[in-house]
């Protein structure tokens, strides 16, 4: 009798699991009727807002690094401006600051005019790759605002740099 009762609810659970879907009824019905479906939610994007500061920082990079007392762009520091300058490119309503940066080391006056130095270098390169200078302000922090507190050659080469910040 078990076996019986068992055997009639497999069967019906495997014709449950043959049922037709809500698409496929719709599909064979006839006589023009429609079946309807709630309305999907639109699923919000994940990540920065293209051509934010964010996306700039995330998906390109935003610095550039310079060896010490030096304004010169090194091989890696033009590579990253090429990137930027694509960026820029691709969103040209953007307007930009680049904000030059030094270490601790040195008079406040020597390296304010080292950071704009050092700001004057990127804003040359990406002219020279076709940014229009008129999108683009230069500002120096000297060392007013470094990005890594302490001393030692691993902060400081943090804090010798150029940004490029989005208006």
């Amino acid at each position: 009798m078990h076996l019986k009762f068992l055997s009639l609810l497999a069967a019906g659970v495997m014709l449950a699991a043959c049922g037709t879907t809500q698409d496929d009824a719709a599909s064979t019905m006839g006589g023009g009727a429609t079946v309807t479906q709630a309305p999907q939610q639109a699923v919000a994007p994940t990540g920065p807002v293209p051509g934010s500061e964010e996306d700039l920082r995330i998906n390109v990079g935003d610095r550039v690094f310079f060896d010490f007392d030096q304004s010169s762009l090194k091989p890696e520091a033009r590579a990253q401006i090429e990137r930027w300058a694509a960026w820029l490119k691709q969103y040209p309503q953007n307007r930009a600051t680049i904000e030059g940066h030094c270490d601790a080391r040195g008079t406040r006056e020597y390296n304010l005019a080292l950071g704009e130095r050092r700001s004057n270098s990127a804003v040359e390169y990406l002219v020279s790759l076709g940014v229009s200078p008129n999108r683009i302000r230069v500002l120096s922090y000297g060392k007013e605002r470094p990005a890594v507190l302490g001393s030692g050659d691993a902060v400081w080469a943090q804090n010798r740099r150029a940004v490029l910040r989005v208006n």
